[in-house]
């Protein structure tokens, strides 16, 4: 998997990072952390792609939603902040042991950066950031869950939480419902009960394979949310219309130079606009339920 996509970018982001594990700073907070009043996030779809409709789109969310000063009044300013983490999952997330929060800690061994970033944590050209190094990704404290540690009092504080994940753990999901319950029993475990949430599965990939195993693992994760109370409103990413959109369709992925798809599990920029033109009521519906 390609991260930065040239040697130029290469030469940038390998400043960003050294080998190893990057724990948490032993104080992350040296100047007051204001924390974004939305905050989205996700896997590599972010940072292949959908992070700029995310960052638009949230950005713009009332209006984009039409709400009313009794919803938009709880969001705030509506500060955004979008982050992407490359292979990261629910489970990700939630675990407290090193080896079960690696693709969230541990720097890349080949690119040495993890994550794409946007919004408020980002005020650089430079969209990508290795998790646990800067003062906006102190996720990594050890003994802890990245959600714990960021959570904790003082730091991430959102009005309104937004997940969206598919990818690394589809194939667990497929399978095993079970699963797919303790994964979603320990995010709400870990999440603060006063924070809104929705959960929202990424976009279709190309090949229809793919598309027919993330089904299945949407099918289980929708109905293990809903088998334990629904802490987070769903919204399908997979629908006959988003399918339509991307299964098959070459030019919303990356192509080699003969246009054949180079990277079919990530849609690029123009799908991610596509894709959130189809799922836009959904999401709104979703973000007023739980602003109610």
């Amino acid at each position: 998997m390609n991260f930065p996509t040239s040697l130029a970018a290469l030469a940038v982001f390998s400043a960003f990072g050294v080998f190893g594990t990057a724990q948490a700073d032993t104080n992350p907070h040296k100047t007051a952390f204001n924390s974004p009043d939305i905050l989205i996030l996700g896997d590599s779809q972010i940072p292949f792609g959908a992070g700029p409709s995310f960052l638009n789109f949230f950005e713009n969310l009332v209006e984009n939603c039409g709400f009313k000063p009794k919803v938009s009044d709880k969001l705030g300013d509506q500060t955004v902040a979008v982050i992407g983490v490359r292979s990261s999952s629910l489970g990700t997330w939630t675990r407290r042991s090193k080896s079960g929060k690696r693709a969230i800690c541990t720097v890349d061994p080949k690119w040495r950066v993890n994550a794409g970033t946007y919004g408020t944590v980002n005020r650089s050209d430079n969209i990508y950031a290795q998790i646990g190094q800067g003062q906006d990704y102190q996720f990594c404290a050890p003994n802890k869950s990245a959600f714990e540690t960021m959570f904790q009092p003082d730091y991430y504080d959102p009005k309104l939480l937004f997940l969206t994940f598919l990818g690394n753990s589809s194939g667990t999901w497929a399978r095993s419902k079970d699963a797919a319950i303790s994964d979603v029993k320990a995010t709400i475990e870990h999440l603060p009960a006063h924070i809104p949430c929705v959960f929202m599965t990424t976009a279709p990939t190309y090949y229809k394979k793919t598309v027919k195993q993330r089904l299945k693992a949407q099918e289980n994760l929708k109905t293990a949310f809903a088998e334990t109370g629904n802490r987070c409103s769903f919204v399908d990413g997979y629908t006959p219309e988003t399918i339509k959109a991307n299964q098959g369709v070459r030019r919303h992925f990356r192509q080699r130079k003969s246009g054949k798809v180079k990277d079919p599990f990530h849609p690029n920029k123009r799908a991610a606009h596509m894709f959130f033109r189809l799922r836009h009521a959904a999401i709104c519906k979703a973000v007023a339920t739980q602003l109610k």
